[in-house]
């Protein structure tokens, strides 16, 4: 696991960039709750109203107003977003890098066949993920724990594990993008991201593109309908566990045919 091992250290500054930033900003916005709560609680009726915009980020069912809202409604999906991104620039770099900084020549004389280095590669990915997501959810946990309020336990390990999900989705797909690439992919990656997250809003506000729910992974991973115990979706979950086995299946089988002169 020597390979696994490297891959942690070589990404460890950049993870601990995107950690800081997006965790920071949420846990920093979590602090700031009671300097901002007198005019929160003056704009909740206010954001209640302004129509598909309020369905489309929760607010016409949770007040911004609540820490509980508050969270749902502004920080939790920042750290979606911030997640998402963070997974796509991750798995768009890990092969495309190698073949774009020529250092796969250098791989090629280790001791180490292609199938071991792409699994170690993904496996570093899943780690990393799992380390934003885990200690994430315990920053936010503390941040209520300092704030004096309470924050339901099952609802924050459902939306640990959906957004970590939806994070190893987005992640998988721009893995395969990077399998298939000679270039730097980040740019693609990120561009992923983004059209998902904006599949998510206009599906909620547009109901002619309503079936877009079970393409984009920050739907199952909302965390307004998760603080007000809707029912998430079994079939888009069970759709985002598919695409990443698919993705990371083809992502390998490619791999191991690719001419890397």
């Amino acid at each position: 696991m020597v390979l696994y091992k490297q891959e942690l250290k070589s990404n460890l500054k950049g993870f601990l960039i995107w950690f800081g930033v997006i965790v920071g900003m949420c846990f920093g916005c979590i602090l700031m709750y009671s300097s901002v709560e007198s005019s929160l609680s003056d704009m909740g009726d206010l954001f209640a109203k302004m129509g598909m915009m309020s369905k489309a980020f929760g607010m016409d069912r949770l007040s911004v107003a609540t820490m509980g809202g508050y969270f749902a409604t502004e920080i939790a999906m920042l750290h979606a977003l911030g997640g998402g991104m963070f997974a796509a620039i991750l798995g768009s770099n890990l092969l495309s890098k190698e073949e774009f900084g020529h250092t796969i020549e250098y791989l090629g004389v280790l001791p180490l066949s292609r199938f071991s280095m792409l699994v170690q590669k993904y496996l570093s990915m899943v780690s990393m993920l799992v380390c934003f997501q885990v200690f994430g959810m315990l920053c936010y946990l503390g941040g209520f724990a300092i704030m004096g309020e309470e924050l339901s336990s099952k609802h924050l390990l459902t939306l640990g594990g959906t957004q970590l999900l939806m994070m190893l989705e987005i992640g998988s797909i721009c893995f395969c993008i990077s399998a298939f690439s000679k270039k730097n992919r980040m740019g693609a990656g990120l561009g992923v991201a983004m059209i998902f997250f904006a599949m998510d809003i206009l599906c909620r506000v547009i109901p002619a593109i309503e079936d877009l729910k079970y393409v984009t992974p920050f739907y199952y991973c909302n965390a307004t309908d998760i603080f007000t115990d809707v029912k998430l979706s079994a079939v888009s979950m069970v759709i985002a566990a598919c695409l990443i086995v698919i993705s990371a299946s083809t992502a390998v089988m490619h791999y191991q045919k690719k001419d890397l002169q």
